[in-house]
């Protein structure tokens, strides 16, 4: 008796271990649909100095860290923006993406009050860079956005194929527009909502107008910088479910930005709130939200 049916009870203890790594594989396979588009790095290096009067945490953002944070997370690649701490000297991060070849893309900066930045932006994008970022105050200081020197620098991105990146407060988004109305077919990429102030909803509406540009996309990252509740920031969520209206999945991306998030949260919140806390978005949103829309920008490949 127990001759035959040892064979069978080792028959099954194999198909449940067969169903059990494939169960594990699968959750893998879905694991690594997730690409984190904004995070920034820097390490006190004398081979790439900070920017004279950068003011830089006295802890660093390894890119090793950054590994660690993304296996324990499940996210596969990241797209790592250019830190101000550099400013306009992009060498440590391109030493980065070059260290880790297939994990990482990078989005550098350039000087916008440099003439000469739409050249620079086609030198950087030679050497493996995909796409810049701008970053304009709301105050007087960030007048330039509007000024003679964009408009030949987002036609040089349009060019390139490369995106846009833009971090602007709420009030800069119709400046934004009138560059886009002249480029319609560029990429760009609205940082953070706009940083659109939770006590001021209706300023979000100008960043919703821009949803008529079809390649306008929107990180709805910092609902925990914006919010004014604790976790997971339900007030801010509304400003995600309102652009998730107007935009749909498709043009929506979360992100981390660690290593900033920490000075509030931590990077396995900033991936939970969007993952498991916006009952509002279904499996599809979120498999756009944190994959797909991000490798229509960026694509990472096989």
């Amino acid at each position: 008796m127990s001759e035959v049916t040892r064979p069978e009870a080792t028959r099954s203890e194999v198909t449940r271990r067969t169903l059990l790594a494939g169960a594990a594989v699968n959750a893998l396979a879905a694991d690594s649909r997730i690409v984190d588009p904004h995070v920034h790095v820097w390490k006190r290096d004398p081979a790439f100095p900070f920017a004279e009067g950068a003011r830089v945490p006295e802890r660093d953002a390894a890119p090793e860290t950054l590994l660690e944070l993304m296996k324990a997370n499940g996210v596969a690649r990241t797209v790592i923006v250019q830190v101000i701490h550099y400013k306009y000297d992009n060498r440590y991060l391109a030493s980065v993406l070059k260290r880790f070849p297939g994990l990482f893309q990078g989005v550098c900066r350039v000087d916008p009050l440099d003439p000469a930045a739409p050249d620079h932006l086609s030198l950087l994008t030679a050497q493996g860079f995909r796409g810049v970022r701008l970053s304009p105050a709301g105050n007087a200081g960030g007048d330039w956005f509007r000024g003679p020197l964009m408009p030949p620098l987002w036609k040089r991105c349009q060019e390139l194929k490369v995106p846009m990146t833009v971090l602007a407060p709420i009030a800069r988004m119709p400046e934004a527009a009138v560059l886009l109305d002249k480029l319609p077919g560029l990429t760009v990429v609205i940082d953070h909502m706009a940083d659109c102030p939770i006590d001021q909803p209706a300023e979000l509406e100008k960043l919703i107008a821009l949803r008529r540009y079809p390649k306008v996309f929107v990180k709805i990252s910092h609902t925990w910088s914006i919010s004014k509740q604790p976790y997971p920031w339900l007030d801010a969520q509304e400003y995600v479910q309102r652009l998730h209206a107007a935009f749909g999945p498709e043009r929506l991306m979360w992100a981390t930005d660690w290593p900033i998030v920490e000075n509030v949260s931590t990077y396995a919140r900033a991936l939970s709130v969007v993952r498991d806390e916006m009952k509002f978005l279904n499996a599809a949103d979120k498999d756009w939200i944190m994959n797909k829309t991000i490798e229509r920008v960026w694509p990472f490949g096989a």
